[in-house]
């Protein structure tokens, strides 16, 4: 008998790809299936997981992958134009012989023929041809190979044919049957993925987070706290929980999660990176995952043994527990071509968004949208933070996302007083001699708006005190995080004491407790995160502020942080002159700043409601997934190497143009990443070029050699010794940046 192949790394017959597709399936329905209880979804997914690669017995299919793998290809055909297989194997469906309704019919067609999302149009007179060359002689093949039943007669019917073409999208008044279409073909794009990278679709499905969580907290001799009872009780509901910090939201959220499979977002890589050590290194759970833009290099670096299972494992959504960014997993409100496979994925899920008031309007609109879009389909959230915008409250009810009758809203804070402060009408220059003077006693933290200002302020302190070092966004990756050890290491050596100027990249980021806390205003809850880096583990135990904040000259205002909101920031904070301030006034100030009444005319407002009214009338499949990736990323950012740096290691380029294995050029490419910094396009236009070095692949065409990163002709300051430097030096013409 003939074999169909079906893959070639390895090679793979057609059968065995389609039973390995059957094994994921039964490992999916027994794992997850109760909580997708339509049968109809998983019998139509079935029937399809069957059908989905009948195409692939087309000749031109079959004789590109003869020769990749060096079999000789026997069979005849007089079809020549090569097509993409997914569009012909609806065509082998015995449509009927299948007890259909005319939906579930399209339904089939639809999930099987844009399995893969493809560029290639589809096109009435290529089928044909296709069809009246090839497969015509072939269903007795697939009918054997396959052991399925396949018509009789392989035609092109203009019904299929329209039932390809017309797709089947979002509509409010069908949103069951519409809902009905993503399962089958979101979890068979899942299904498909999981065998052909031959890893499970589902690992640690026993396994319990919640029960862990726990056993952790008994184990260091602790009992559960008021928020962390709350949120076990609150398992299967979805909920906002509002708690200050140290409270414990990490674990509660974990108890919430109890025993389902879970997506643990947070907006910042740093923070997720110590979330996933926490729960992987000291909980035991190695059923966790980590994924966004550079955890394969974190996995490897941090010296995990087996760090490739779990980015491969991470990236195919397979962990029970998740830590990841929302670019990498809430994406599909943008529906773009193939947004169904990880939609699907929500109706068996749950998700937790941590601190949500640290994103910008515009992707606190994705979120709420990707809520309403989790809720429709049977997933269920919840929503972590120390402070909570109103703003979002009402817009989660008014699109009915959140009822008294299915969701928990709780506040968890206490009495304890950690922060004294005092406003000053000044700019912070004024108060360098007084800030150096308390850097020889005390740990303290300076943090402004932009990295201009940063290097402004440090190399201002440089000249009154040597005891001062500076951390910005704009240092390469493998110095940057350099620095951000060495910051941790200083605040855990009680015994030392200096000056630390930053940005805004140490307010959620960087789990740190100094003695004194300088910054420039900002918008409330900017500055209550910055507050949490000033006493954060202790009680204010002196009469003195421990906060000082600066209005005057305040860099990044207008373009960072809105005008209107700084404003009636400083107003509100006023009133707290050299006086105390409790968690509790913090969440209830925020909760007022943030109302959709306060926010009238500003900048933050038009911005949140544009960006809802976008969001909601987006097309289905016109955007694709890199793109999707890139707007929820707000990506306008060119990754480049400074000049001083790329000389010094050419040979890596040079090493990695000649390297033909696959893992070796992994990690030439992780290395130079690390050589590199994010800089906007904006700031980089007339300080890039690119890199003129070439690679020959296999075909022996010679390509560019890590297009997507530039060479960054602007100067670069930084001794790994001393840990001393300033970063990439920012021209006066280049506006600031944080």
């Amino acid at each position: 008998m003939c074999i169909i192949y079906a893959k070639s790394n390895p090679v793979e017959s057609l059968k065995e790809h389609t039973d390995e597709l059957l094994r994921q399936y039964e490992k999916l329905r027994n794992a997850y299936g109760i909580y997708i209880q339509n049968e109809r979804v998983w019998e139509l997914l079935k029937i399809a997981i069957h059908y989905h690669d009948a195409g692939k017995v087309y000749g031109p299919f079959q004789q590109r992958i003869s020769d990749v793998i060096g079999i000789p290809y026997k069979a005849k055909t007089e079809a020549q134009k090569y097509l993409p297989h997914n569009y012909l194997s609806p065509f082998f469906l015995p449509l009927e012989k299948l007890s259909l309704t005319r939906f579930e019919r399209k339904v089939l067609i639809q999930a099987i023929a844009y399995h893969h999302e493809r560029d290639h149009e589809l096109n009435f007179e290529e089928l044909r041809e296709a069809i009246e060359l090839d497969l015509v002689k072939k269903q007795d093949l697939v009918r054997s190979h396959l052991e399925i039943p396949v018509p009789d007669q392989i035609k092109l019917s203009n019904r299929v044919f329209r039932e390809m073409e017309k797709r089947i999208v979002y509509d409010e008044e069908k949103i069951d049957e519409y809902l009905f279409y993503v399962l089958v073909k979101g979890l068979l794009h899942r299904i498909d993925h999981a065998a052909s990278g031959h890893i499970d679709i589902e690992v640690g499905i026993e396994e319990n987070i919640g029960e862990r969580a726990v056993q952790f907290i008994l184990g260091k001799g602790s009992s559960l706290r008021d928020v962390q009872l709350f949120a076990k009780e609150q398992q299967g509901k979805n909920a906002i929980i509002v708690a200050q910090t140290g409270m414990g939201k990490t674990e509660a959220a974990l108890l919430w999660i109890g025993n389902q499979k879970a997506f643990f977002t947070l907006p910042l890589r740093v923070s997720i990176n110590a979330l996933f050590d926490r729960v992987f290194e000291q909980m035991g759970f190695e059923q966790a995952g980590l994924l966004h833009s550079t955890s394969s290099n974190y996995l490897d670096e941090t010296g995990k043994e087996n760090w490739e299972v779990i980015y491969d494992q991470s990236k195919n959504f397979a962990s029970k527990l998740l830590f990841t960014t929302i670019d990498q997993i809430l994406k599909f409100p943008f529906k773009y071509r193939g947004y169904e496979k990880l939609y699907a994925t929500m109706a068996y899920s749950v998700v937790v968004i941590d601190e949500i008031q640290a994103y910008e309007p515009k992707i606190v609109a994705v979120l709420i949208k990707a809520l309403e879009m989790i809720k429709q389909i049977g997933g269920r959230f919840l929503i972590m933070t120390a402070t909570l915008p109103t703003l979002y409250v009402e817009a989660l009810e008014s699109r009915g996302v959140i009822k008294k009758e299915d969701y928990v809203f709780q506040t968890f804070v206490n009495d304890d007083i950690r922060h004294r402060i005092a406003i000053y009408d000044q700019p912070m220059s004024d108060y360098y001699e007084r800030i150096a003077e308390s850097g020889k006693k005390k740990k303290v933290l300076v943090i402004v708006n932009t990295v201009k200002q940063a290097v402004e302020v440090y190399s201002k302190l440089c000249k009154l005190t040597d005891q001062v070092s500076l951390l910005h966004s704009m240092f390469i990756q493998e110095d940057r995080s350099i620095l951000e050890e060495a910051i941790k290491a200083f605040d855990k050596d009680r015994n030392q004491s200096g000056i630390w100027v930053t940005t805004q990249l140490v307010e959620a980021s960087i789990d740190i407790d100094f003695d004194e806390l300088y910054t420039e205003v900002a918008t409330l809850d900017s500055l209550f995160q910055r507050f949490g880096r000033c006493y954060r583990r202790r009680l204010l135990d002196h009469d003195n502020p421990n906060i000082f904040i600066f209005t005057k000259d305040a860099s990044g205002i207008g373009y960072i942080y809105d005008q209107e909101i700084v404003l009636k920031s400083i107003e509100a904070l006023s009133l707290f002159h050299e006086k105390v301030i409790k968690e509790k006034e913090k969440v209830e100030l925020v909760a007022n700043l943030y109302k959709r009444e306060s926010l009238k005319n500003t900048k933050f407002l038009k911005e949140f409601d544009h960006a809802m009214r976008a969001i909601d009338s987006i097309t289905d499949h016109e955007l694709t997934n890199k793109e999707a990736q890139n707007i929820l990323r707000d990506i306008q950012a060119v990754l480049a190497i400074p000049r001083k740096i790329f000389d010094e290691y050419e040979y890596l380029f040079d090493q990695l143009a000649q390297c033909e294995d696959r893992y070796e050029r992994m990690k030439l490419r992780k290395e130079i990443e690390r050589k590199t910094v994010s800089i906007t396009k904006a700031r980089a236009r007339g300080n890039t070029s690119p890199i003129l070095k070439t690679y020959r692949s296999s075909n022996g065409k010679e390509y560019p050699l890590l297009p997507y990163i530039e060479i960054l002709d602007l100067d670069y300051d930084f001794d790994k010794k001393t840990k001393k430097g300033t970063g990439v030096s920012l021209t006066p013409s280049l506006s600031p940046f944080v």
